[in-house]
């Protein structure tokens, strides 16, 4: 005969399995946020070797040559370079390298080229965000069940003070990006032989999650931590072609949503499954969904660990990658980006490994990302095909919009290792600068509105 405590036992499991996973901090351990810890969670201190600096506080004023509706002035122009790693002394700098980064020095041994520049801790945010972090920190929860999400948080990264590698993957899911953008987006995969189209977007993405204020986005998508719609300006082919993504918070509850607008049909249509390893659109088969902004969605299908921090060079303040002075063909180059553009600088990064689970199915085995402290914005990205082989390379070319302000990548980078090509997400240069506002219409991100969008 089974002990009657067996099924109330199992009843209890079952019944907690669906609760929330408890992960908020003391009062007392959160009253580190602004004080020895910076309000994002971050090390206020520099290193011991002077290295990094001390935050103090970012990039908090207009540079005096700032002019909107231009791309963004380089406050650090007048910064040399200290030295440069390539293929001849990257060992020296082993310890501050990714993996994928080892890998790019030695796939393109006579072209690619990492200069390193002095360290300028610019991300920063508007103060009312640091104080949502603050309040996130002792009752942000991580839901477990089914697809996952998180409760209990508002407008930025849920767990400032992480526990776990899961919710350092929120942190950066969930990070502050404004309110709502206007922006142009160019994606261009790059052939073996240096060729590439453009293919232009004209975007605007909401962020209700990310609203200071009560308003009538946030009250109709209290879930929503933001929606995306997107129609295709060139090339002639693809233009007319259209986008709405609808990103939630608790996944479980309720997935994402997708759909788009094909001239061919003209009409909207809803997209069954767009998400974890299906081919991003245009992309020529270099990077998954998931990949955007070099991770985004659901986190269920790996398990995450957190492996404490490093100190690792990563692309930072990124302004020349920013610049209307240059065009694409400036940027791309045959293998790689031109490194003459790109600035790397030593940063700590909490470094983040997930493993598939045993019993799911992705294009990757395992990722390993590194997410800068300062904005828990994830910088690197190693991806590991199913045989365990280092396959693809990502990484974040970020700048602080000092408008706003907000730390966000400017332009994005893939490298198909076995494909030998890349592709890049973000190219906007001969194009207007994003703009930033402070709320938006919630009709505007209904299936509806995307084909009034598209025409």
């Amino acid at each position: 005969m089974i002990p009657f405590w067996i099924p109330l036992l199992a009843a209890l499991l079952v019944a907690f399995a669906w609760l929330p996973a408890n992960a908020e901090v003391a009062a007392e351990e959160a009253k580190r946020l602004g004080t020895d810890l910076t309000p994002v969670g971050a090390e206020r201190a520099g290193n011991s070797e002077g290295t990094i600096p001390e935050w103090t506080g970012g990039i908090t004023a207009l540079p005096p040559d700032y002019d909107p509706g231009i791309s963004h002035p380089d406050p650090f122009a007048q910064d040399p370079v200290l030295f440069t790693i390539d293929a001849s002394n990257w060992e020296q700098h082993a310890p501050h390298l990714t993996e994928g980064q080892k890998a790019l020095l030695r796939t393109h041994p006579e072209t690619w080229r990492m200069p390193i520049y002095r360290t300028r801790r610019s991300a920063s945010y508007p103060s009312w965000v640091y104080d949502a972090i603050a309040a996130n920190a002792t009752r942000a929860r991580v839901i477990m069940e089914g697809k996952g999400g998180v409760e209990n948080a508002k407008v930025s990264s849920p767990f400032p003070i992480p526990n776990s590698g899961v919710e350092v993957i929120w942190n950066h899911n969930l990070r502050w990006r404004g309110v709502y953008i206007q922006r142009s987006n160019g994606l261009a995969a790059v052939t073996r032989r240096g060729k590439f189209q453009v293919v232009l977007s004209a975007q605007e993405i909401g962020f209700p999650y990310g609203s200071q204020h009560d308003t009538p986005f946030k009250r109709k998508y209290p879930n929503i931590m933001f929606a995306i719609k997107s129609k295709i300006i060139a090339p002639a082919l693809l233009a007319g072609n259209g986008t709405l993504g609808i990103e939630t918070i608790n996944q479980t509850r309720d997935p994402r949503k997708v759909w788009s607008y094909r001239q061919s049909l003209r009409r909207v249509v809803r997209n069954p499954f767009v998400a974890y390893d299906f081919p991003a659109p245009n992309s020529d088969n270099l990077r998954t969904v998931d990949d955007a902004e070099l991770f985004l969605g659901p986190p269920d299908r790996f398990d995450w660990k957190l492996l404490g921090k490093r100190q690792i060079y990563i692309p930072y303040n990124a302004y020349r990658l920013n610049s209307n002075a240059y065009s694409p063909k400036d940027i791309l180059l045959t293998r790689h980006i031109n490194p003459d553009l790109a600035r790397y600088e030593l940063h700590r990064v909490w470094v983040v490994e997930g493993r598939l689970k045993s019993d799911e199915k992705h294009a990757y085995s395992r990722r390993v990302f590194y997410v800068d402290e300062d904005s828990w914005q994830i910088a690197a990205a190693d991806l590991y095909d199913l045989d365990g082989e280092l396959w693809r390379v990502a990484e974040a070319h970020a700048i602080n919009f000092y408008e706003v302000p907000v730390h966000w990548s400017t332009l994005e980078v893939y490298h198909d290792l076995k494909a030998r090509r890349y592709l890049v997400s973000g190219l906007d240069n001969e194009q207007t600068p994003p703009i930033f506002g402070e709320t938006t219409d919630p009709r505007g991100f209904s299936p509806n509105a995307l084909s009034y969008y598209i025409r």
